[in-house]
């Protein structure tokens, strides 16, 4: 059995573009997969760019397992409607945690990670230092849809 790194917050800001589910608008929410953890975020009712500004914390056995993303439209009378998935890894983000960064300027971007072949990534994103935590933001293009983009925060919590 591997030892606990950490925890890893994920921040989910916001969808763009999803994909509509209903006549009158999808009710979009987010599941986030790792390692037999299931979290979801809130319902938002009637939108396909919804604004979540949410957390939700993953406890990280391996930091080399892909994060899955999935959006559902939630439906009352019926089966919830897919609306796209996507992964993530945080091996980046886990090679910068090990340097030391605590000389460098708040707002310093330490590393850029680009978009790949096998990457959900809708474009390049940046790992950065700020105020005393590497922060990284990106953008996810959902797969198995037509459109749709999800904006997610990534912060690393160390355990003391």
């Amino acid at each position: 059995m591997s030892t606990l790194p950490g925890f890893l917050s994920v921040r989910v800001l916001r969808g763009v573009n999803l994909a509509s589910r209903d006549a009158k608008g999808s009710d979009p929410y987010v599941v986030l997969n790792l390692d037999g953890q299931k979290l979801k975020t809130s319902v938002m009712k009637k939108t396909v760019n919804p604004v979540w500004n949410e957390d939700l914390t993953l406890a990280v056995m391996d930091a080399s397992a892909p994060i899955k993303l999935e959006v559902f439209d939630k439906d009352t009378f019926s089966k919830d409607d897919r609306m796209g998935d996507a992964e993530f890894d945080i091996e980046a983000l886990m090679q910068i945690i090990k340097m030391d960064l605590e000389d460098i300027r708040s707002g310093t971007v330490v590393r850029t990670v680009r978009p790949g072949k096998h990457c959900c990534l809708a474009d390049e994103s940046h790992i950065i230092w700020q105020d005393g935590q590497v922060v990284q933001d990106i953008l996810l293009k959902l797969r198995n849809v037509d459109t749709g983009v999800v904006h997610l925060q990534l912060k690393w919590v160390h355990i003391p």
